[in-house]
């Protein structure tokens, strides 16, 4: 993963602008966007391992990853990215990783939420009911899931040991949800 801030891995994706959250995006393969939200790893002070995790274990589930970014916590630039990556019509999942605490900073479940048409609570839910057996702190993950343009936004927590507990506890379904959101019928996206 790249550590320059902003950078796309891929650039040569078009844009395009969606009307309603019932664009169906091709193909169903899972094309995903991974953004670290990281005033530290922004700034270049800190590795960013939460995301170089991402784009390894989204890798192993067959995911083509479309571009990563390195953001600051200020609100602004992640919801403009989410709106951005969401809005390209090859890009079906978009992951984050930190900004989910209780920190003043923490600023990516509002972003999000401003940015999706829907929410997707039970993968939320999910997260923090299983990680919850390993971590008390999965209490004060704040993390939101939810779908815009077709494309399924996740929230993870910032550190790696929760990026690869929460990623593991979705993974069996991610297929499966873009397979959906592709327009899949429900028998074929089995």
């Amino acid at each position: 993963m790249s550590s320059k801030r902003g950078q796309e891995v891929a650039t040569t994706l078009v844009s395009t602008t969606c009307d309603s959250g019932r664009v169906i995006k091709m193909p169903s393969q899972i094309q995903a966007v991974v953004i670290t939200v990281s005033d530290a790893g922004f700034r270049g002070e800190r590795k960013d391992a939460s995301g170089e995790l991402l784009v390894e274990l989204l890798r192993e589930l067959g995911a083509e990853i479309v571009a990563t970014r390195i953001l600051s916590d200020d609100p602004n630039p992640l919801t403009e990215a989410l709106k951005e990556f969401a809005d390209w019509r090859h890009v079906n999942l978009i992951v984050t990783t930190g900004g989910t605490g209780f920190s003043p900073r923490d600023n990516t479940p509002e972003a999000t939420l401003a940015v999706i048409e829907r929410e997707a609570p039970g993968l939320a839910e999910a997260m923090r009911m299983e990680t919850l057996k390993q971590t008390p702190m999965a209490m004060i993950s704040r993390g939101v899931c939810g779908i815009r343009c077709g494309t399924l936004i996740i929230n993870l927590p910032g550190s790696p040991k929760a990026v690869r507990e929460s990623f593991a506890v979705i993974a069996p379904v991610l297929e499966h949800a873009i397979a959906l959101l592709a327009g899949q019928p429900h028998e074929q996206a089995n």
